[in-house]
């Protein structure tokens, strides 16, 4: 993996966080909540379907690889945010 796809997956990560926050508005962390999660969801995302082989193949700029960066990272962004927005609320409801 090479810096351009990790920085695609962690820009496309925090998209997918922000947008997840928008449509899942119980589960928003706010916009720099959203951010941060999304950032790591999409560097895990990434890399995850990169070890399944299903990601950014080699890396690199080409079309294929930077869609499935995109792909990989908003995705990631987007269910690691649902995942800790619903511990946190599950956490704050019990608390």
């Amino acid at each position: 993996m090479d810096v351009v796809t990790l920085l695609v997956q962690l820009i496309s990560g925090a998209v997918g966080g922000n947008i997840a926050g928008s449509l899942l508005k119980k589960l928003s962390l706010g916009p720099v909540g959203n951010s941060i999660v999304g950032v790591l969801g999409g560097g895990l995302g990434g890399v995850l379907l990169n070890a399944l082989g299903i990601g950014a193949g080699g890396g690199g700029v080409d079309a294929g690889s930077v869609i499935g960066s995109i792909a990989g990272g908003g995705i990631g962004g987007g269910v690691l945010l649902a995942i800790v927005g619903a511990i946190k609320n599950a956490m704050g409801k019990s608390a």
